[in-house]
């Protein structure tokens, strides 16, 4: 209960053990097309084995071959599936148990600013998100679960605030 009880604070939890590292390569398949390759995390400097393929591409209108979800539609359901989880969790350490749990989120890309026809336009401009939930629980309870997830969520608060995200290239020979 300290997740909820202490606002997230993690009382007095070792700051090491709490710090996990995800990693993600990709390798471009040509046109729009992009292969991504999850080999393990970790978690407390622990490595835990994982191995996963994203494929990602992008419509047909947008220059790809329309194979798989795109790089926002994958953004946005990772963002779903973070809070979700945390749903899950609140819920099962409030005691409430769900028996529905839907969310619907949107972004808005403008064209002219990813494909710089406008500069002065920005490429992602806005989003929004529908919940649905139902369960044993009070309002009070979905309302305290709703703060506690949006405040806790990393990938909600990844796209509802600016991170710092440093970038290197390398260009070989």
């Amino acid at each position: 209960e300290d997740l909820v009880e202490n606002e997230g604070t993690g009382g007095e939890a070792d700051p090491d053990a709490a710090q996990t590292r995800w990693k993600v390569t990709s390798r471009w398949q040509g046109g729009t097309r992009t292969d991504h390759t999850v080999d393990g995390v970790d978690i407390g400097g622990q490595k835990v084995d994982r191995r996963f393929q994203i494929q990602i591409d992008e419509p047909c209108e947008l220059c790809g071959t329309n194979q798989y979800a795109n790089p926002q539609e994958h953004l946005l359901a990772a963002t779903n599936a973070c809070m979700m989880v945390g749903y899950a969790t609140v819920a099962a350490v409030m005691g409430v148990t769900l028996t529905k749990l839907e969310l619907e989120i949107t972004g808005d890309i403008d064209l002219r600013g990813f494909l710089e026809v406008d500069r002065t336009v920005a490429s992602a401009t806005q989003g929004s998100e529908q919940k649905n939930q139902a369960g044993d629980g009070t309002r009070e309870q979905f309302e305290k679960m709703h703060e506690v997830v949006q405040r806790s969520s990393p990938n909600y608060y990844n796209i509802s605030h600016p991170i710092e995200l440093t970038s290197d290239l390398v260009v070989e020979g």
